[in-house]
């Protein structure tokens, strides 16, 4: 197992009704911006449970953040922060409400250009205004972590950053929230935690089975419950699970002392930033043909994988980790995603496009041992034609 320095100081309030604590959990004399996506959270109800939670302090409130949350609607944000001088904000949403909220946290009292802020991955934060989140849709992970990406539409540019600076203080998870999300949505959810497991644990081997030994129940869970998820919408348990689930997929934990990957992130930010597909559509997409191409120096890990996630045990080794990746799309595809470009009619003239994007920001030594070269990143793409 490799040294690592684990930290989450984010404090997690989970359960039915978990919306009224927000009273106790957030400073009684706080200036409070909510940030909120495209209007469900005030369709539904939730924006105002959670305004009337608040009480009495000072409320602004901010909505329209996209589902790829974008650098230019942010920073209107971060505009209003200066003008109202509010300290302290409320995400109300999913992960692209609170991954736009984090790059608004670490904005608002930047002194420079806040793309810098992106274009250095983090490393110029200094200081960030606190924020916590009331989340509504399972899928990121990222009301326990402090990693957020962003889009530039000018740019045509997806990029992620990262600081401890902007850890959520707390984030209240209330199952119920999710019982009016449209299917899609919970099927993208599903997705990406999967995806997030994968990235932490499809590597090779370190010696460290606590780390596979949890990352494997998560998946075994999300195979279990996700198509259930879809089914009955307005099951608790299934939903108090699938939440549960998602954020401990990218709480930090199970890839602490473990090599990670983030191979397919990266291959899939760029497909959406130049074709508009949902995250988690691009990542099954890209993790298939990326299991395949990558199946030697993944050898190990992907024969304990079929053995230990999908009861995979006869067969050579290349037929059991044939019999994996099918599985695995498989799986993407009983939850309504597709799985190669052609199904979103995107043909092979994407491959150059994708990258030169690869190239331009610099993702030319991907994966867990940074060999992974722009020429094998091809390979990648056009086996998902």
């Amino acid at each position: 197992m490799q040294n690592f320095d684990y930290y989450n100081p984010t404090r997690i309030v989970f359960g039915q009704g978990s919306i009224t604590r927000l009273d106790e959990l957030v400073p009684a004399d706080a200036r409070v911006l909510l940030l909120y996506g495209g209007g469900s959270a005030e369709r539904n109800g939730t924006l105002a449970e959670v305004e009337a939670a608040l009480g009495q302090r000072t409320i602004r409130r901010f909505g329209g953040i996209e589902p790829n949350p974008s650098y230019e609607t942010l920073i209107e944000a971060v505009t209003l922060i200066r003008s109202e001088q509010l300290d302290f904000l409320l995400a109300v949403g999913g992960g692209s409400v609170i991954d736009g909220t984090k790059f608004v946290a670490a904005a608002a009292p930047y002194d420079g250009e806040p793309w810098q802020i992106l274009e250095q991955g983090g490393s110029v934060v200094s200081r960030a205004l606190p924020m916590g989140c009331v989340l509504t849709l399972p899928a990121t992970g990222s009301e326990m972590n402090c990693f957020s990406v962003i889009s530039r539409k000018s740019l045509q540019a997806k990029l992620a950053f990262s600081s401890e600076l902007v850890f959520p203080v707390f984030s209240v998870l209330d199952p119920v929230k999710t019982y009016s999300l449209p299917p899609r949505q919970v099927a993208n959810g599903v997705v990406d935690a999967f995806i997030h497991v994968m990235e932490q644990y499809l590597t090779y081997p370190a010696n460290a089975p606590v780390q596979d030994r949890y990352a494997e129940a998560l998946l075994q869970t999300l195979i279990e419950i996700g198509p259930r998820a879809l089914a009955s919408p307005q099951d608790y348990d299934v939903r108090a699970n699938l939440m549960w689930t998602a954020t401990q997929a990218l709480n930090g934990l199970i890839g602490a002392g473990v090599p990670q990957d983030w191979a397919t992130h990266m291959l899939g930010h760029e497909i959406t930033a130049l074709y508009g597909l949902d995250h988690a559509q691009t990542l099954a997409i890209v993790l298939p043909a990326m299991m395949d191409l990558r199946r030697e120096a993944k050898r190990d890990k992907l024969l304990q994988y079929a053995a230990r996630v999908w009861n995979i045990h006869s067969g050579g080794a290349d037929e059991r980790i044939d019999a994996a990746i099918a599985q695995t799309r498989t799986f993407f595809e009983s939850l309504g995603f597709k799985t190669r470009f052609a199904d979103y009619a995107i043909g092979a003239e994407a491959v150059p496009r994708l990258l030169a994007q690869l190239e331009a920001h610099g993702m030319t030594a991907l994966g867990e041992r940074q060999d992974m070269d722009l020429a094998l990143s091809r390979r990648v793409l056009e086996a998902c034609l």
